[in-house]
C-alpha cells in the first residue's frame, strides 16, 4: 500500500506529499477569489485550507492516491495541488469508484504551463502503477481555463452532470490503450 505521496519531478517541478509547512502557502491560494471563483465562490478559510491539507495527506494510506503539493524548482514554492481522489460524490452520473482528478493553482502561475506540467506527471504516475483506467473530473461550465487544459490533457466534453442541485461540465480522460 502507498502511505505517502511519491515523489515526482518534472523539468520544473516537484510533486510530492504535503507536509504542515504548507499550510501559508495552501491558505493563501485558496483565499485568493480568482481562484475559488468556480470552485466554492468564496475564499477558504485557513481553517477549511488546513482540514484540506489533512485530507491530501490521509488519502494516500487508504485509497493509494491521493493529492500531491506543487513545488517549483526555481524557488521552492509551493504554488499548487494536482492528484486523484474518490470522493464518492452525490453526483449524477456517478464517478465512484474511479479516480477523479482535480487541480488548483496560484494564480502566479497561471497561463506558464505549470498546471500542464504537473497533471502531465500525475497522469503519467496513475498510468504506471493503476494500470490502464478512465479518469473523470467535475469543472465549472464557467472555468474556461480549466475545461482548455482538461481538453490538452486529453479529457474529452461529455454530457453536463448534476452536483448539488446544479449543472457541472463533466469531462473524461479515456483509458490508455495498454
Amino acid at each position: 500500500m502507498i502511505r505517502s505521496a511519491p515523489r515526482l519531478e518534472t523539468e520544473r517541478l516537484i510533486l510530492r506529499d504535503f507536509t504542515r509547512d504548507d499550510l501559508d502557502a495552501l491558505a493563501a491560494t485558496l483565499s485568493d477569489v480568482e481562484v475559488v471563483r468556480h470552485l466554492t465562490g468564496e475564499p477558504i478559510s485557513r481553517e477549511d485550507s488546513l482540514r484540506r491539507l489533512f485530507m491530501a495527506v490521509g488519502q494516500w494510506p487508504l485509497t493509494g492516491m491521493g493529492m500531491w503539493a506543487v513545488e517549483q524548482k526555481s524557488d521552492g514554492r509551493m504554488v499548487g495541488h494536482v492528484g486523484f481522489f474518490d470522493m464518492e460524490r452525490d453526483i449524477i452520473p456517478s464517478i465512484t469508484g474511479l479516480p477523479e482528478m482535480g487541480w488548483i493553482f496560484d494564480t502566479a502561475v497561471h497561463g506558464q504551463g505549470i498546471a500542464h506540467e504537473a497533471c502531465l506527471a500525475a497522469l503519467a504516475w496513475l498510468d504506471a502503477t493503476h494500470g490502464p483506467i478512465d479518469v473523470p473530473a467535475i469543472i465549472s461550465a464557467e472555468n474556461v481555463a480549466s475545461l482548455k487544459l482538461a481538453k490538452k490533457l486529453g479529457f474529452l466534453r461529455e454530457p453536463d452532470g448534476v452536483y448539488k442541485g446544479e449543472p457541472i461540465a463533466m469531462v473524461r480522460r479515456p483509458a490508455p490503450l495498454a
